[in-house]
């Protein structure tokens, strides 16, 4: 590494860690929350605005931010990054939303700050009344939306303007067996200091636990919005197992069902469901008197559901994620409007208490053939990606890794279904796609997590929410573009802890010298945050 250790740009600040001491910096710079790895250097980091706030609204102050920059920098801070990082944390809380009765008021700590972001035009068009130089009455409807425009201007608002309390609805977590671990109490305890906002932890170490706790707190009626019918049943048996909620107690609001009980469990499929140009579900919005609404998955958040979440700002909202990665950008609309940032634990963390299973990762790179490079070179940019995704040498890759890892629980994930189809085929194994019925997909994820199926060929509807605690090995064969969370997620599968006591083996193939080689890159930058590296394998040495 040469040249300066910390360089400036307009948004982000880039952070060279020493060698020597990455494992640790990995640890302690979760303080800065949202970490994004430069692609080109191991342990350069960029800090994002967005960042800085979601650490000082989990309770960092810019001392302790500054602190941890100076432990590990190999040379000196710059003072004018330091000044950068102060004045940017500085910002969050300058703006407060509160209650005057049932009148919303927007306050400025620095009553020069109101004045210039209330002449911005689109947060001009959501005020009232002027009640003073620090004071503005705040439209009933605009909660949401003003905490919105407010980060696009650069000062983000602290809510305080509360919450209701919802019907009353006693929920006691069933401990009998089982308690909540250290961090789920901890992430459950700083998600209620703070109101609302977003729970990050590792695939596996339990976010539906940190759920039906939060639920037990607020002892209140919940609707839990989920990516899936699959994934909304397995919450209602997470929940009958380890709450006092009977099952007449718990609805499913899906494509197939439509109950409205004291906890509703909702896919996102269903409320952006549109017939007539309408969302045709939205009552379920009010369905009911919500004290709280869970959004599991909340980097998933549909575009659709931001808007909706806006007019919900006066419910206790909790997000629950493995990464605050979005591949839309909208990581601020998660922010403005589910809430900061709560609690995040580093996933080497988790699983050095033994709490998610130790996984290593492999990248396998496969030579196109010499006539599929000339058609991978002749043709258009959107058509290079699937040729070299679907690269007929990664077949043979498969089975050499199935074969090596025979007796263990297998999934092999793709994008594409005729590559799904054909891997189906050699291996002799099922395959699970979008296409799959839901009662057909519950059967298939049985049987695997039984024993009784030793592989799965699946594809991305098995990246989220799915419970699969015994399978060891993952083999991606090809994947959504450079896709960080798909990375995470995929990984995921294979962190919880295993009866077999057998590590989790991670396998990527990628075709050398093309863009699924330049994707896969931008694929991993999100597990080297989290302390995984790769190592990289010719096809050769796995054939072996």
């Amino acid at each position: 590494m040469t040249g300066p250790l910390i360089v400036q740009s307009d948004r982000t600040v880039l952070l060279e860690v020493a060698h020597e001491q990455a494992e640790d910096a990995r640890h302690d710079l979760s303080v800065f929350a949202e970490l994004e790895r430069a692609p080109e250097h191991v342990h350069t980091y960029r800090i994002t605005r967005l960042g800085l706030w979601n650490a000082r609204a989990a309770g960092h102050t810019a001392d302790d931010m500054l602190g941890t920059l100076e432990k590990y920098s190999k040379f000196p801070v710059p003072q004018s990054v330091s000044v950068d990082i102060a004045e940017t944390v500085a910002r969050y809380g300058r703006i407060v939303i509160e209650r005057d009765g049932d009148q919303l008021l927007l306050r400025g700590t620095d009553s020069s700050v109101l004045s210039e972001v209330t002449r911005a035009k689109k947060v001009g068009e959501l005020l009232g009344v002027k009640r003073a130089d620090d004071l503005w009455e705040l439209l009933p409807w605009a909660r949401g939306e003003v905490k919105q425009q407010l980060v696009k201007l650069g000062w983000p608002a602290e809510d305080h303007a509360g919450y209701t309390p919802g019907t009353p609805h006693a929920i006691d977590l069933d401990e009998s067996d089982w308690h909540l671990r250290d961090y789920q109490q901890k992430a459950i305890d700083n998600f209620f200091e703070g109101g609302s906002g977003v729970v990050v932890l590792p695939c596996g170490a339990g976010k539906t636990l940190v759920g039906a706790g939060a639920m037990a707190a607020a002892g209140t009626t919940t609707l839990i919005l989920v990516t899936n019918t699959v994934s909304a049943r397995q919450w209602r048996d997470e929940l009958l197992k380890r709450t006092s909620l009977t099952e007449d107690e718990i609805g499913e609001y899906s494509g197939s069902v439509k109950e409205v009980k004291p906890v509703t469990i909702a896919t996102y499929q269903i409320l952006t469901a549109r017939r007539g140009g309408k969302y045709t579900h939205l009552s379920l919005l009010d369905a009911l008197d919500w004290g709280l609404v869970v959004y599991d998955e909340v980097h998933l958040l549909p575009a659709p559901v931001f808007k909706l979440t806006a007019e919900l700002q006066a419910r206790r909202r909790l997000g629950l994620t493995a990464t605050l990665v979005r591949e839309d950008g909208r990581e601020s609309d998660v922010f403005s409007l589910i809430g900061p940032k709560r609690f995040d634990a580093p996933w080497k963390e988790i699983e050095a208490q033994g709490f998610i299973s130790p996984a290593s990762c492999y990248e396998v790179r496969v030579d196109l053939p010499q006539e599929a490079r000339l058609e991978y070179a002749a043709s258009p940019d959107d058509e290079r990606y699937r040729l070299a995704a679907t690269a007929p040498a990664k077949l043979d890759v498969v089975k050499h890794l199935v074969a090596r890892h025979d007796g263990e629980q297998i999934l092999v994930i793709g994008q594409y279904l005729d590559q799904l189809d054909e891997l189906a085929a050699v291996l002799d194994a099922p395959t699970l796609t979008g296409s799959t019925p839901v009662d057909e997909r519950e059967r298939l994820y049985q049987r695997f997590r039984e024993g009784d199926l030793k592989v799965l060929v699946v594809s991305k509807v098995a990246n989220f929410s799915v419970d699969l605690p015994e399978a060891t090995v993952a083999i991606q064969v090809s994947g959504s573009y450079g896709s960080r969370q798909e990375e995470a997620q995929r990984l995921g599968r294979l962190l919880r802890p295993k009866k077999s006591g057998l590590p989790a083996s991670f396998y990527t193939l990628v075709s050398r010298d093309t863009v699924d080689q330049d994707f896969a890159q931008n694929r991993q930058r999100f597990l080297a945050e989290q302390g995984y590296s790769y190592t990289i394998l010719d096809s050769p040495v796995v054939a072996a």
